[in-house]
């Protein structure tokens, strides 16, 4: 009888020590002066923050949604809720209404505002992790691999803990390459692709995509060419994973692999900390 209560009362008191999480909706990322100088960035520049409560040093994933930079709205995927760090939401302006490369200004000003406050909420600001499918992927893999736009911001991109783009353009993004009158099935490489910039010195680099043969357009090989570029050039944690039986809507297998790369680092972080 002792050995259940005992295993009872362990039971009562784990539920009771189960983490709390908050969400605080609709903040805007830039500042006040910015705001009023641009009534899109005023509507559509806001973000959402899922967090745990009366928690310290928690990890942080920024999450942009897809949409192809043309539609989409900002979300707190429920396969990263209740994971222990902290998700946040991110909109951004879009395409006609703004030009597709003020997406990037934006993903940039966001990713800026989490380094300078997410320390308010409770996280460590070297635990900052940059992901999104598609569309948003494409977003994760430019502001992590071309340092200018998060510098912008005051921001170094190598303090990024890691970039994890599910299903992301690594070549010219498709609606970049239209608004200059560039076909989809015209690859292009310039300063709007991911594989443009190369470099060894960049954060943690997983990239994941569905089955090639299921995938939109060329995505799982442009991500190959990327990760063989990212090696060639020293880069030394750079993974692919590609999976199988998923087309473009490969989130949900890929969110595992995403909680997973971000424990890892987490551990690795701790080791040496």
């Amino acid at each position: 009888m002792k050995k259940i209560l005992l295993l009872l009362f362990i039971g009562i008191s784990s539920f009771a020590q189960k983490t709390a999480y908050e969400t605080k909706t609709n903040i805007q990322y830039y500042n006040t002066a910015t705001n009023k100088s641009d009534a899109y960035i005023n509507e559509r520049c806001v973000l959402d923050i899922y967090y745990p409560k009366n928690t310290k040093n928690f990890a942080t994933i920024v999450w942009f949604h897809g949409g192809g930079l043309t539609g989409g709205n900002k979300e707190i995927p429920e396969a990263l809720k209740n994971k222990g760090f902290a998700v946040i939401g991110v909109n951004y302006r879009l395409s006609p209404k703004a030009k597709a490369a003020k997406s990037i200004e934006d993903a940039a000003a966001a990713i800026a505002w989490t380094f300078n406050n997410i320390s308010d909420y409770g996280g460590d600001p070297s635990l900052i992790f940059v992901s999104g499918h598609s569309a948003g992927g494409y977003l994760a893999a430019m502001t992590g691999l071309d340092k200018k736009w998060l510098q912008k911001e005051g921001i170094d991109a190598n303090k990024i803990a890691g970039l994890i783009p599910f299903s992301a353009q690594c070549i010219t993004h498709f609606e970049i390459r239209r608004e200059n009158g560039i076909p989809d099935t015209q690859p292009t490489i310039d300063a709007f692709a991911p594989l443009f910039y190369v470099r060894a010195d960049a954060p943690p680099l997983l990239l994941i995509t569905g089955d090639r043969e299921l995938e939109m357009l060329g995505r799982y090989e442009e991500n190959a060419y990327l990760a063989r570029m990212m090696k060639l050039v020293g880069h030394k944690q750079t993974k692919l994973f590609e999976l199988d039986g998923y087309g473009h809507g490969m989130t949900e297998p890929a969110f595992p692999l995403l909680v997973n790369e971000v424990n890892r680092i987490i551990k690795e972080h701790q080791k040496l900390n």
